[in-house]
């Protein structure tokens, strides 16, 4: 696919405008000069990139594109120099910037100069980021070496064309230097999506699409949200509860029946939703999911336990956590809300979560959470076991469904700890005070969403009245000052369990 080829079939019809000038001619060979030429001549491009600006469905982007038939896309000080001034300029016109690598990498002929280049790109990309613009990517095929190790791998969401090939180390290279064959299916866009690396494999139609509603949802435009009074006023009155003599045990025993909804319902419920996937870095869990959506046209990135992904055994590892901590990221580079949603049986207990960090990633998605500098709302769903369940819970606004429940521990292996059997697991949840409504006391949790009787028994209800609930926390928050709010929610985590703390 040419640059040309992708920008027809991402931009608007007939709105690109390039900001190409001629590009710089650093000092060459002869033979080098030559391949320059017939490069120009054979692709119709006078480099490997081209870049400008358009309309994505009426929204104006910036464009970067890699032309391969221009030296297999390869990048040299001319190439970058391109690139980094088009970031630049995205960057001063606050536009969303769109890159589309596909390359062989730094350009052999310039050597170790070229190689270099890539720290700038890199530098400018991370700059366009921390003005809070937008950076996403579609790679193309192939996307490979120092291109995919800076620019192509620096998206808010990266997604990829079907079969393209994408990895640092070409195959050629590998077979010389090793004298056997790279292992097969390994560089694919396909293989990468399965292990975190992007977000997803699809065409150039479909990601059009997609990046219009990530545009969309970055663009933090906040709708005022109507509601009943009194919708999620707390809930102290037991005459005003749908089943007001029901025990922690009886919430438990609720969280856990099959037709519960869960985060997928939720997001059943909200609009221009963006599935993503993974950490970007090799990790992947599917017990977890996360998005860019809008809540009753709220702009988020939601992140949460996937109920449906959890079976037995499998239970959240250390990726779900680091795909915790990439939304965080997400949340702070694009300056929107985070949602969180905690519905966990709790946290994988295997050698390889011991291994692979679960303990220290529990730790950092705490520290991470309570000092975000921007707004925060958390959803206890349903069963909140132990740490994979804490690591999701300390935000500005804290929901709690009706029977959602949060434990150190299930009741049973509290009671097999305290009375050496599981028998005792409905006296235990009724003395740690999991209940939602133990925790609105106790000032962990702001906000009870009511069930009527049970979220099983009215799941679409039910998921239209949380969506509803967290659309209002989040317009009520997005005029407050984001390091104020870190300050509120630092100080409130420090009163809790204090005697006589007022929340």
């Amino acid at each position: 696919m040419s640059a040309d080829d992708l920008i027809g079939q991402l931009l608007d019809p007939d709105s690109f405008v390039s900001w190409d000038r001629p590009p710089i001619e650093p000092v060459v060979s002869a033979r080098y000069r030559q391949e320059l030429l017939a490069a120009a001549d054979r692709s119709g491009a006078d480099e490997s990139v081209l870049t400008g600006e358009g309309l994505l469905r009426g929204r104006r982007v910036a464009v970067i594109a890699c032309e391969f038939a221009f030296l297999a896309g390869s990048i040299g000080v001319a190439a970058a120099e391109r690139i980094v001034r088009a970031v630049e300029r995205a960057t001063e016109r606050g536009l969303p910037l769109i890159a589309s690598p596909t390359s062989g990498g730094t350009r052999m002929q310039e050597g170790t100069v070229a190689f270099v280049q890539m720290v700038k790109i890199a530098g400018a990309v991370a700059v366009h980021k921390s003005a809070g613009y937008p950076y996403l990517v579609y790679l193309r095929d192939p996307t490979m070496g120092g291109v995919f190790a800076s620019w192509g791998s620096l998206g808010h969401i990266t997604f990829a064309e079907p079969g393209a090939m994408i990895g640092f180390l070409g195959p050629r290279v590998y077979e010389a230097l090793y004298d056997k064959p790279f292992p097969p299916g390994v560089q694919t866009a396909e293989n990468l999506y399965r292990n975190g690396v992007i977000d997803g494999v699809v065409t150039v139609k479909v990601f059009r699409r997609i990046a219009h509603r990530a545009m969309s949802v970055a663009s933090g435009v906040v709708v005022p949200v109507k509601t009943k009074p009194g919708w999620a006023a707390p809930v102290l009155n037991p005459a005003t509860v749908a089943n007001p003599t029901a025990s922690a045990w009886d919430s438990v025993l609720s969280s856990r029946r099959p037709g519960r909804p869960g985060i997928r319902d939720l997001l059943r419920h909200v609009t221009q939703r963006v599935p993503l996937s993974g950490t970007g870095r090799g990790d992947a869990d599917r017990t977890v999911l996360l998005a860019l959506a809008r809540f009753a046209r709220q702009p988020c990135v939601v992140f949460g336990h996937d109920r449906s992904g959890q079976d037995g055994e499998h239970t959240m590892g250390p990726a779900a956590l680091r795909e915790a901590r990439r939304a965080m990221v997400l949340a702070k580079e694009l300056r929107l809300p985070l949602v969180l949603v905690i519905d966990t049986v709790g946290a994988a207990l295997s050698k390889e979560a011991e291994e692979r960090g679960l303990a220290p990633e529990i730790a950092r998605c705490l520290a991470d959470l309570v000092t975000l500098d921007t707004p925060t709302v958390s959803v206890l769903l349903g069963q909140g076991t132990g740490g994979g369940a804490l690591a999701l819970l300390p935000a500005d606004r804290v929901l709690a469904a009706r029977n959602g429940w949060l434990a150190p521990l299930p009741p049973e292996g509290a009671s097999a700890i305290v009375f050496r059997d599981t028998e005792h697991a409905p006296e235990m949840a009724a003395a740690q005070g999991i209940r939602a409504t133990d925790l609105l006391e106790d000032g962990v949790v702001d906000r009870i969403v009511e069930e009527y009787p049970d979220a099983a028994d009215e799941p679409v209800a039910f998921a239209r009245r949380t969506v509803l609930a967290i659309a209002a926390e989040l317009a009520a928050l997005h005029a407050r000052d984001p390091a104020d709010l870190r300050i509120t929610r630092q100080a409130r985590y420090r009163r809790i369990g204090l005697p006589g703390a007022v929340f």
